[in-house]
């Protein structure tokens, strides 16, 4: 079957089915942090429908630490900020020096980009060893070919949602997101910079230069500390977002396209296709990096041509695109399955569609990518963020069907080439 020959009737009907589902979902089940009983609760509601159209579903539990990928904020924003006041109060008291105090600031701002940089850059598990672990749940759904499985594509979308972000939630007006953040990075990089230059200005005859650098560089550290504070308010732990748009549109988006097939009794020959709802997104990946862990040699050695279409939030029409890069842009998915889900668009009736960047933050598809695993991403959310984005804005009342109908379309329209061509 081509995209074309699809009926319309069963996308409407789907599209109708997500918007109930999501609304249900976030009334009956509340809020799910990564790893927690709603979450768990939630998968169990949706695995009992995916029953009914599925010939396998299966869960996979693992351990993970839901508040190691961001409480590192808390503690690296007070560590700094105590190491430049209590420094100065130090110096001021002529207990210590100004080399010794550049030394302590420039020692503890190092270690705060460090693990803001193995946390948030390469989302690495680097602080989970410190914190509480829970058992976290990945759901598959699978619809095998009448035939020997030969190709097998792979629609994500994760079920948990964010901690409140409070930067979006109370600036909607005022971009307090990129204020704060630019500050508190660049902030603590120009620090580092400047203990270093100060430091060794102790040792080498810099000049006039090399004095003010010793003398009043010190000065700048309180606009980095001040900064710190913004930091530390940055996540609010105890409010979860609904996570209607994200990523509940993306979650549906994999269980409807199986929905969708099961409905227009569409069965394919050799190409096996697969829901995954994974836990832990919004914790670092972490669900999908024990996934692509688990399932490696199954996906790359098996001799079946496996594809994974991680969607994640399909709301804002206008940004739809097919995110080829991920991770901040440290991460490029596979070109080919990246120009078969772009090709699909515009077969479907969308051509408007780019190639973009996830400039900030990750998607799932970057940890399947990382681990050579063929990925990509396709989503539709503003990017300067949204303002629903990470807080409580985000409930049913913001979603929009137009998108979300757009995205199954997408979505139909790569599996039926996938099916048809593979990656070839």
């Amino acid at each position: 079957m081509k995209f074309a020959d699809f009926p319309q009737s069963v996308i409407d009907e789907n599209v109708d089915y997500t918007v109930k589902e999501i609304t249900n979902v976030i009334k009956k089940y509340g809020p799910r942090e990564s790893g927690n009983e709603n979450c768990l609760a939630a998968e169990k509601h949706i695995k009992k429908e995916m029953d009914t159209y599925c010939d396998e579903t299966r869960f996979e539990s693992y351990k993970m630490a839901p508040k190691a990928f961001l409480h590192w904020t808390k503690l690296v924003s007070a560590a700094i900020f105590l190491a430049v006041t209590v420094s100065a109060a130090l110096v001021f008291t002529s207990v210590i020096t100004f080399f010794t105090a550049q030394c302590i600031v420039g020692g503890v701002v190092f270690v705060g980009l460090f693990i803001t940089v193995m946390e948030f850059l390469m989302y690495k598990q680097f602080m989970d060893v410190f914190y509480k672990k829970v058992e976290g749940h990945n759901l598959l759904g699978v619809r095998k070919p009448r035939g020997e499985v030969k190709r097998r594509i792979i629609i994500s979308g994760h079920i948990d949602a964010a901690y409140e972000w409070r930067h979006i939630l109370y600036g909607k007006k005022v971009p307090l997101m990129t204020i704060c953040m630019g500050g508190t990075i660049g902030g603590a990089i120009i620090s580092f910079v400047l203990s270093i230059v100060a430091i060794i200005a102790n040792f080498v005859n810099m000049g006039a230069f090399g004095s003010f650098m010793c003398d009043y560089s010190f000065y700048f550290h309180f606009f980095t500390a001040l900064m710190m504070v913004t930091l530390f308010l940055f996540v609010d732990f105890k409010t979860i977002s609904p996570g209607a748009n994200d990523n509940l549109t993306g979650t549906y988006a994999a269980a409807c396209a199986l929905r969708m097939l099961d409905m227009a009794g569409v069965d394919f020959e050799n190409t096996e296709v697969c829901a995954m709802i994974t836990d832990g997104e919004e914790a670092g990946l972490r669900g999908c990096k024990q996934w692509a862990k688990d399932h490696y040699d199954e996906y790359m050695n098996s001799g079946v041509e496996t594809a994974i279409l991680c969607v994640d939030t399909l709301t804002d029409l206008e940004y739809l695109n097919v995110y080829n890069r991920d991770m901040t842009g440290t991460v490029k998915h596979n070109q080919k399955f990246s120009q078969l889900v772009m090709d699909s668009a515009k077969e479907a009736g969308h051509d408007d569609l780019k190639f973009a960047n996830v400039f900030f933050g990750s998607s799932d598809a970057a940890a399947f990518t990382q681990a050579g695993i063929t990925a990509t991403c396709l989503a539709a959310m503003d990017p300067s963020p949204a303002d629903y984005y990470h807080n409580r804005r985000d409930s049913y009342d913001r979603l929009v069907p137009e998108a979300i109908k757009t995205g199954y379309e997408v979505i139909l329209s790569t599996i039926f080439n996938f099916d048809e061509n593979g990656l070839g």
